[in-house]
């Protein structure tokens, strides 16, 4: 009897298990809940990554254009004779369209490449050199001066300037005894400080004049990507290095053969702005940071040799340059939350220098960069050539 129980007992079906379409319907909704809430924080953690890469790129974009600035700021002039020190440095006030109006700084002086030939005197096309000039050069002779393009400037007319190129066999007298170079005409798109190349200069402007590399840097901000806005540059995109995308910031230069070459320095610029000191009045104070006086300062083409000699001696005074490099991120910030303080100008531009600041928020993160450097190596020889 006991058996057939047992028997029965071990035949009884269990109980089922499981969750109830209630107990489902919870679970779903945490996991939904839990999930949602998962994607929405890596959603703002990805926003948050992505702004500020981009305030990084920007903090390193103006750091650089401010490192490159400097630099040749300080060094303007450098390799030259003094005479020529109203010819070192020149400024644009708003260069580039509103409502930016950045400014434009051309610079002058044996950066890269030193060089500077005592000219005797000038018959036609051969320059007649100082004995022992070729000789005292800090480079192979004639090797590293044909097929190139040099500067004559002359430091008895103020203002002339000519480029002239050295062909093959032109070079002579390289054991530094009647050496002359014999030059070609030959020309550039860029022009030095104090305007144009004036080459109506006549043969005795060139008696004790240089020789010289001389390289000239424009440092000018391109806040549109229109080759149009900015004259005198004859911009084309994608022909000598320009790109055609605006808040680009270039170094436009002279390359050897004469030709001239828009160097892109730093992209996300949005304004430069630069302000000038110096004993402008000679009362042996500096006179403080003032904007570019484009219409009294500004070397002109058709200023007599008075005139030209008046505003190069305001410039020659100029001893420090401020700079300010305004970036700004190249997408709005998709990660703002609340209400941003207006007075601290985070998401709008600030005022600079002259230039007003915007008036309405843009949601852009801008990093605002100030400097000021001194014109520290105006006049200084190079190598062993001393200041002449």
């Amino acid at each position: 009897m006991q058996t057939a129980k047992r028997v029965k007992a071990r035949g009884k079906k269990p109980p089922e298990s499981g969750f109830t379409l209630v107990e489902m319907l919870i679970g779903s909704t945490i996991l939904l809940v839990v999930i949602v809430i998962t994607m929405s924080l890596y959603n703002r953690s990805n926003k948050i990554v992505v702004d500020q890469q981009q305030y990084s790129d920007i903090q390193h974009d103006v750091r650089s254009a401010m490192y490159f600035i400097s630099r040749d700021v300080q060094n303007a002039g450098v390799g030259f004779n003094a005479q020529l020190t109203g010819f070192f440095i020149e400024g644009t006030d708003a260069f580039g369209p509103g409502p930016e109006s950045s400014d434009a700084l051309r610079l002058m002086g044996n950066y890269e490449f030193p060089l500077s030939l005592r000219i005797e005197r000038i018959v036609g096309v051969n320059a007649r050199l100082y004995d022992g000039e070729l000789l005292n050069m800090p480079y192979t002779c004639p090797d590293d001066l044909v097929n190139r393009t040099v500067m004559l400037v002359s430091t008895s007319c103020p203002g002339c300037f000519a480029y002239r190129y050295i062909g093959p066999n032109s070079v002579k007298g390289c054991d530094g005894t009647n050496s002359f170079i014999s030059f070609q005409s030959s020309s550039s798109e860029l022009n030095p400080p104090g305007g144009k190349f004036d080459e109506s200069c006549g043969d005795g402007c060139w008696e004790n004049g240089i020789i010289t590399f001389g390289e000239i840097k424009y440092y000018w901000l391109d806040t549109t990507g229109y080759p149009a806005d900015y004259a005198g540059l004859n911009l084309t995109v994608g022909v000598d290095g320009y790109l055609g995308i605006a808040n680009t910031l270039y170094m436009t230069s002279n390359l050897a053969d004469g030709s001239t070459s828009h160097t892109p320095v730093s992209m996300d610029i949005e304004s430069i702005q630069f302000q000038y000191n110096g004993d402008l009045d000679e009362d042996g104070v500096l006179d403080g940071f003032t904007d570019w006086d484009n219409a009294n300062w500004t070397i002109l083409a058709g200023d007599d040799s008075a005139t030209r000699t008046a505003k190069g001696i305001v410039i020659s005074r100029i001893r420090q340059v401020r700079m300010w490099v305004l970036g700004r991120t190249p997408k709005a910030f998709v990660s703002i939350r609340g209400t941003q303080p207006t007075s601290l100008h985070i998401f709008r531009r600030p005022a600079v220098a002259n230039v007003a600041a915007a008036s309405v928020d843009d949601n852009h993160r801008r990093f605002l960069l100030e400097s000021a450097a001194t014109i520290r190596n105006m006049s200084l020889g190079l190598y062993n050539e001393g200041i002449r």
